[in-house]
């Protein structure tokens, strides 16, 4: 029982101390600086950041669908992440694999 006692108290104080991060961290800013919609292609922006974290489908208002790559990073200090940082970058790419979208968010603090 005494050890019990002690372990989560230790354990408690672990976890408030623990760093959380998701995702894998990409440069946004290199990103910014090379790509121009409707010229940059897939294999270029998969050369600049690696594959992505996630892989789908974005269908527009107008019907048009285009193959949507997200990049996400985040990471803070548990257990309430109020400085966590975290960004996430959307592109489309058309059926011929470039680059006609992209929208990206940031949370530097």
């Amino acid at each position: 029982m005494q050890l019990s006692k002690l372990v989560v108290p230790v354990l408690l104080l672990l976890s408030a101390c623990s760093t959380v991060q998701v995702g894998r961290n990409f440069d946004l800013s290199a990103f910014q600086a090379r790509v121009q919609r409707g010229v940059t292609t897939r294999d270029e922006v998969r050369v600049w950041l690696g594959a992505p974290t996630g892989v789908g489908t974005a269908v527009e208002v107008s019907g048009d669908r285009y193959e949507e790559w997200t990049y996400y990073s985040g990471a803070g200090e548990l257990p309430d992440m109020k400085d966590a940082q975290v960004k996430m970058l959307q592109i489309k790419f058309d059926q011929s694999g470039i680059v006609r979208a992209y929208s990206w968010t940031s949370d530097k603090k």
